[in-house]
Order: structure tokens, then sequence, then C-alpha cells
């Protein structure tokens, strides 16, 4: 499978009235997509080729034309979708052939990744490889007989005619493989709805660890292979696993995997913020994109790994991280934009991978004169931190103790410098040109953004963190979520588009749940809750107890998905299946505990032999194994008891607080007593005897 290194690209932005006409005249060609917000898809408003965004009268005239459907999915961080574009979208004979031929349509598959999810199957079904950009050659109903990745303009001048004359010469021959490919597509979406529930057992979930664990690299972190992927959900379920199952070998596997994420490339010293991923098994030469997604997630990672063993990396990552987003993907409306590009310009004005983080072992005794010596021993400006033509990506090996004692110096005063010399190349590197940025605002990135921040404020006790959370929350009630509490997709120059999609929903969800727990405000909760409710009626799928990743309300594409497989990001049915179990604690008279335990049963076959690919569901298997507690607090000193609970790591329990009886969760009620602040640890509402102290609580727990 091809490498792909992401890019990413500013799209033009077109102003109103004259502006907009003078800047179509500026252009030879302009096509429908600059009516679009995507920064991806306004990329390519002025090929040649006609593209047309993915909607219902598009389709309509591909059947009315009779014309096949050429589809194009990519996204802005994407490097080969820009060569594609350089080597045939912008080129009038390609575009001619195209035109003729096709009815083309682009898509950012960050925008429509429902449609991107159906073809991606599609493709990896006719090829057994996927990657972007991801090219399909449909009938005008939508069903793909053809696929392929990047191809080179020879290469794909070549397929395209020879499918129009497939198309037009042998057309059963094309309707009956599309028809196949249909069945194949509708096939590996089901999911069977187990009547019989059958408890995964202790021994069972030991077997699936131990079978996942074939697979670790334990000297360097991550999996026993390259690329190396970070995986946030394998490693967040991993220290939940070892702290409570006291497993000392799978937590020493998770800290030495976080430690040399923290120490490698792959993560921004400067700035903070970590990379898509590493090209190379020592997490050291990364795509150097930055996602939102990514260090959303790894903000809440590397802040429960600090409530666990409190080490000073793992803090010193979440708040690099945090300031980076802040930093680069901030909007002042509270939303957070997407990414921020691989390439960006290098000293000759050309667009170059990494040119923004990467130095030169003689650019650094420049800037850090007698200073460097040090600076290149901390961070392997040698043979360990070479990339290629004498560029270097800082990367450490070792801890401060390690570098100072082989140094012979103080460990403060290594820290000392290291933080006075990253100050100087930042200095140095705000000069050059920065990477570019994707400013559209996804709601679900938002989501996992926003349990970053309240993990890192629950966690770290930085009041700033709950700031930036309530800020982002605001903003997603305001802009995102509708007076019928269904959610849009998408945000982008002020206007709101595209129906949510499940994880959309799912992390909005669990974004909020996390942001009740930090401030005990009701309203927080029952958005949760509504939004929740709305998820159930408009996405549940009835037979199998499972949601399918697209509402009733939507457009009907050739399959209604149902995503259960936890991937770089958690599969959306696995985050709802948490959220429903936590709120069930909560709301009990409602069905969500019954939904979420159907859930798991269904798919609970997966997790001995495929734990990574299902690690986000495991958490409910720990969850019913070990006690689950609610522990609610009443009383005047809500708030403080509530934050010295909230930042000890306690994955299998919810916080649940009030100042008196006023709150409307039942959970709370008839608890109070006046001139007390009582602390109740209870397990399906029934509750042990209330005490007075975190401490206590702790102790019954």
């Amino acid at each position: 499978m091809k490498q792909y290194v992401f890019g990413l690209f500013l799209g033009t932005l077109f102003l109103v009235g004259c502006q907009e006409t003078q800047n179509k005249m500026e252009h030879k060609y302009t096509n429908a997509l600059v009516e679009e917000t995507s920064p991806y898809l306004l990329q390519h408003a002025h090929n040649p080729v006609d593209w047309n965004a993915w909607k219902p009268e598009v389709l309509e005239r591909a059947k009315a034309e009779n014309k096949p459907i050429l589809i194009s999915i990519g996204y802005a961080a994407c490097h080969w979708c820009h060569v594609m574009e350089e080597e045939c979208f912008e080129n009038e004979e390609v575009a001619k052939l195209m035109n003729e031929n096709f009815i083309n349509i682009k898509i950012d598959r960050e925008e429509r990744p429902d449609v991107d999810q159906i073809y991606m199957d599609a493709i990896q079904m006719m090829t057994g490889n996927g990657g972007w950009p991801l090219n399909i050659v449909a009938l005008p109903d939508g069903r793909p007989f053809w696929g392929a990745t990047y191809l080179p303009k020879d290469n794909w001048t070549k397929s395209l005619k020879s499918l129009i004359d497939l198309y037009h010469n042998n057309p059963e021959k094309v309707q009956e493989y599309a028809g196949k490919l249909e069945q194949g597509i509708q096939a590996i979406n089901l999911v069977e709805n187990k009547t019989s529930k059958i408890n995964f057992t202790k021994e069972e979930l030991d077997l699936a660890v131990q079978n996942w664990s074939t697979s670790f690299d334990t000297y360097l972190g991550g999996y026993k292979r390259a690329p190396k992927f970070m995986m946030p959900n394998n490693l967040e379920y991993l220290l939940h696993y070892a702290t409570a199952n006291k497993n000392d070998t799978i937590l020493e596997y998770v800290n030495t995997t976080l430690k040399r994420m923290a120490y490698g490339g792959i993560f921004d010293p400067i700035d903070g913020g970590f990379s898509r991923y590493a090209v190379d098994v020592k997490w050291h030469v990364p795509h150097f994109e930055k996602m939102l997604y990514d260090n959303g997630q790894l903000i809440s990672l590397y802040s429960k790994a600090y409530a666990v063993t409190k080490n000073s990396l793992y803090k010193e990552t979440v708040e690099k991280s945090v300031g980076f987003a802040t930093l680069e993907l901030l909007d002042t409306n509270g939303g957070f934009y997407s990414s921020l590009d691989a390439d960006s310009k290098n000293s000759s004005g050309k667009l170059e991978e990494g040119a923004y983080y990467v130095w030169t072992e003689k650019e650094l005794d420049s800037i850090l004169g007698s200073e460097s010596s040090v600076f290149k021993t901390y961070y392997n400006i040698n043979s360990y931190g070479y990339w290629e033509e004498d560029k270097y990506v800082l990367i450490r090996d070792a801890s401060d103790n390690e570098i100072a004692d082989s140094l012979g110096i103080t460990t403060t005063n290594l820290t000392q410098q290291i933080a006075k010399n990253l100050k100087q190349l930042k200095k140095v590197r705000d000069q050059r040109e920065k990477p570019r940025l994707d400013d559209k605002i996804l709601t679900s990135w938002n989501g996992l953004m926003l349990k970053g921040l309240t993990d890192a404020y629950r966690y770290l006790q930085n009041d700033k963190y709950l700031q930036l959370a309530l800020k982002n929350a605001n903003f997603l009630e305001q802009e995102i979520i509708q007076d019928d509490f269904s959610v849009y997709r998408n945000h982008k120059n002020g206007k709101s588009s595209i129906n949510g999609f499940l994880d959309d929903y799912a992390t909005l969800i669990d974004g909020f749940i996390g942001l009740y727990e930090v401030t005990f405000d009701d309203r927080w909760l029952t958005l949760a809750k509504n939004l929740t409710d709305y998820a159930i009626t408009h996405f549940k799928d009835e037979e199998s107890n499972m949601f399918y990743y697209t509402s009733d309300l939507d457009d009907k594409l050739i399959r209604r998905s149902i995503e259960t497989n936890d991937n770089v990001i958690s599969a959306s049915n696995s985050i709802m299946a948490n959220n429903l179990y936590k709120l069930h604690k909560v709301y009990m008279k409602e069905p969500y505990g019954e939904i979420a335990s159907a859930m798991i049963n269904n798919v609970q076959d997966n997790f001995i032999k495929s734990a990574q690919g299902f690690s986000n569901w495991m958490h409910l298997i720990s969850y019913q194994q070990n006690n689950f507690y609610e522990i609610a607090i009443v009383g005047e000193a809500y708030k403080e008891i509530g934050r010295e609970l909230g930042k000890e790591y306690i994955p299998n329990s919810i916080l649940v607080a009030t100042k008196d009886d006023q709150s409307p969760i039942e959970l709370l009620q008839n608890r109070h007593v006046p001139g007390q602040t009582l602390i109740y640890v209870c397990i399906e509402g029934s509750c042990k005897l209330p005490v007075t102290s975190s401490g206590e609580v702790l102790k019954q727990l």
C-alpha cells in the first residue's frame, strides 16, 4: 500500500459582489465548486474539469444523461490528491475526456465520510488496497464498478477510455459487476442482532489482551511495524485495563509508548502538537501535518496517564498540545479548525514537506552559539536524528535526568537551557512561511477536542482549560445544535451546513458528559441526553440495536452504513455505547442501559482475535466486570470535593453533584443535609452510607 503524505491547502476565499466577479474573470475556468466552503473543494474550483459537489440533483442529471459518475474523493491534507490534480485535473485534454463522458463529482471526505465509507469499502474489495485520492467510476445510480487511488496522467486517461468503451459497448457486463459489488458492500456492513446474551468473562478479556500484546513493540512503543500510528483509543483502553487489573506489564508498555511518542519527532517540542503518524519504527520522521482529531484524543490520553503516573513529561505534553491547538487552530468563535498542512515553503519558495519543522546542524549552531552542543546532544543531531539532505528532525531518546548525567550537569540547568533554546528556535521558525490551514470546523473533531479539554482541566487542574472547553461548548450549542437537537456536520465562514452523522452526535455527547462532570452544570448533561434521544429516534436500527451512520432524514445512498470497528478514531457505535452506558447510570428509567448491553453483545465475538480494532468497546466489558460507580456529591462544598475526586483516575465511574435538592437528577434528590456536604458511592442507584471526604470515597472504591 502506498505511503501517503498528507498536505493541506488553504482554499481561495471568494468575496461577494464585484470582487467575486473580478475573481472569476481572473481564472480561465470556473466550475460549481466555487460555491462550496471546503478548502479542498475550492482548490478544484478552477480546474477545467466540470466538477460538481455531491448533491441529489447532480445524481439525477447523471441518470437523465445516462452518463457514468466519476467520483474523486480526497481531503486538504492529502499530498497525492494535489499531485493528481496537477497532473490530471488541471490538464485541458484530460478534462475534455472527463467532461464529455462523465458526470464529475469532487468530495471532501472529511465533510462527507458517509460517501467515503462506502466507496472505500468498494475499492478495497476491488483491489485489496485503499487510500486517497480515491477515484471511483459508478453507474448513474451510484453503484461502483471501477476504482483506483493515485494514477499518473497516462494511466488515468488510458483507464477512462477503456471504461467509456466498456460502459457503452458492454453494459450488461458493467451492470452485472456493479450488482455483485453492491451485494458485497451490503454484506460486509451487516451486524447480527444476537438475542442470546453471553457475558464476556474475565478469562476471555485477559486472553484478548494477551493475544493483542504479541504485536506490541515493548522497546520503542506502538506496534512492531512501520509506519507507526498513535492509536489513542488502544492506549486509553490498555491504561484502563492495566490499572483495573494491576497489570504492571501492560502499564509499562503504555508508559513506554507514551514516553517515546512524546520524545519523538512526531511531537513538536517548539509549539507542541502531534503530527499524523511516523514513517519509521522509532516515532522519528512524521508526515508533518497536524490534525485536530489526533491532538484532541491525545490530550485526553496524556491527561489520564498523568493522573495515574504523575509523570511530568505527560503534563508538559498536554500543556504544549493545548497550546498548539489554541495558537494555530482556535477560531475567535470558540470552534477549532481541522488541520495544518505538512507542506510549507522552503527558503527557495517551493512547497516542501516538513520545511517549517526541520533544521540543519549549521542553522542550529548559528542560532544557539555556544549552547548548541548541549542542545544537539539532547535532540540527537547525529545519525539517530538525521532525516535527509542535511536535515534533522528533533528527537529525544532519554529522560532529562539521564541526559544531564551523561553531560555532567544538573537536570535543572539542562531543562532551563533547553527551554531557552526552544524559545530561540521559535523566534527563527516564526519567520518561516507557516504551513497552510484547513479552516473548516468539523463537529465530531470538535467533540473530541472538547473531551480533551475537559480531561486536561480535570486531571491537570488548570482553569484555563475549563474556560477553553466552555467557549468551545457554547459555540457548539449556538452554531451547531439546532432547536430539535439535530446537529450540523460543518461550520465555515459563519455558516453551518451538512446534516450531522453519528460520530458528530456521539463525540458531542461524550464531550458534554465530560463537561458536566467538571462543572456540575445540569445544562450540559441535559444537552447530552437530548442529543442521545434524537440519535435513538433518527439513527437507531431496530433490528440490530446498532446505530446507522446516517440519519433517516438524509438522502439515501446505496448503503446505510453501520460503523463498528475502532480505528484511529473510535467507531461511532462504540462511542455511543459508552455514552449510553454512562447516561443509564444517571437516567435509570430510560432504555439506555438495555441498548448499550445489546450493542456490546453484538460485537464481543471479535474481541479475542481483534482487540485492537474494538478497544473502545472493551471499556464496557471492564465496566461490567468491575463495579461501575455513580459518585453523588450533595452540599455546599460540592464543587471543591468534585474537583478533588475528579483528578483521580477512576474510569469506572460517573460524577454527579449539586448544592441542594434542586437538581433534576434523581440520584441527587432527597439527599441534602443542611450544613453538610455528603458523598454517596452508589451502584445502579443503591448507595453505601455517605461519607464527608474524598479520601473516604477512595477507600470505599
